[in-house]
């Protein structure tokens, strides 16, 4: 309760609630009374093998429920206390502009899943916004006349809300799909929504899109999507800071990865293109005889 008054995201706290019901669940004999013991099974299960990016999950929610204890005075000692996160090697993976053709060519449009399908796949393209962040959006976050749409502070990953530019043919897309929904449907069903009007789930909308990679013969997931956005728009002339503001990151951090991975980019496709480079042979060292 403590977490949601704080206001953290319905999936932050199913994360909570996962890891924190593992634990218990797997070491039923921990006690809170036997302080020796709760530290020799926190540091048991923190020491099963995990990626990084699982290890700092189970890390953090884990040692913040302990502080919580802490200033309960449940426990006089953090048992996570000096724990360090690992680092973790985020993969920024993007697609290339045939693969991008074909996947938007994957969704039959001819029925509502097709329509939904290809109108998320050009919004998450054209914005990087996160997937959740896409599927949680209900026809009132839209302004389809101004290309606009707004993620709502309750459903942005880091807590503030912002407002995405979107160009003419992703707002067609949407105002298409918009259109064969059924009327009692209202402002009530997400945007983004199932057959039936439920909202989708971020694992699902990840099944539906590795099905079209599947069919194309390539691994694709939707963050690569918000990837792809990031780099094009870097490569297009976009600055990094007007990019910390779309996608939403709280720092600077992630967006220096992006601006890293494009210009190392750049300069690879200028020793390839410049006419410098393929016209001007390089000039032999004249020495002094």
């Amino acid at each position: 309760m403590t977490k949601k008054a704080e206001g953290k995201s319905e999936r932050t706290l199913k994360d909570y609630g996962y890891h924190l019901r593992w634990f218990i669940e797997r070491y039923p004999d921990v006690t809170f009374n036997d302080e020796t013991g709760l530290k020799r099974r926190a540091i048991e299960y923190m020491a099963q093998d995990a990626k990084p990016a699982y290890y700092n999950n189970k890390l953090t929610y884990l040692r913040t429920f302990f502080n919580w204890c802490l200033a309960e005075e449940v426990l006089v000692e953090n048992p996570l206390r000096n724990f360090k996160k690992r680092k973790a090697d985020e993969r920024i993976v993007q697609m290339d502009h045939d693969t991008i053709k074909k996947l938007l060519a994957q969704p039959d449009q001819t029925t509502y899943p097709g329509l939904r399908d290809y109108a998320l796949l050009l919004l998450q393209l054209d914005t990087g916004i996160r997937p959740n962040e896409a599927l949680t959006l209900f026809p009132g976050d839209l302004n389809l006349p101004a290309y606009e749409v707004r993620v709502r502070a309750e459903n942005a990953k880091t807590r503030i809300a912002r407002t995405l530019p979107i160009s003419p043919v992703t707002a067609k897309a949407i105002e298409k799909l918009l259109h064969v929904r059924p009327d009692d449907w209202g402002d009530k069903a997400p945007v983004f929504c199932s057959c039936e009007g439920i909202k989708m789930t971020p694992t699902g909308w990840y099944r539906r899109v590795s099905a079209y990679g599947e069919k194309m013969g390539v691994a694709i997931y939707p963050y690569q999507l918000r990837h792809t956005f990031a780099l094009e728009f870097l490569r297009n002339g976009g600055n990094s800071f007007a990019l910390q503001k779309t996608m939403g990151h709280s720092d600077m951090n992630m967006t220096k990865r992006y601006v890293a991975l494009a210009d190392k980019d750049m300069k690879q496709q200028h020793e390839l293109a410049s006419p410098v480079a393929k016209l001007v042979q390089e000039r032999k060292r004249i020495t002094k005889l």
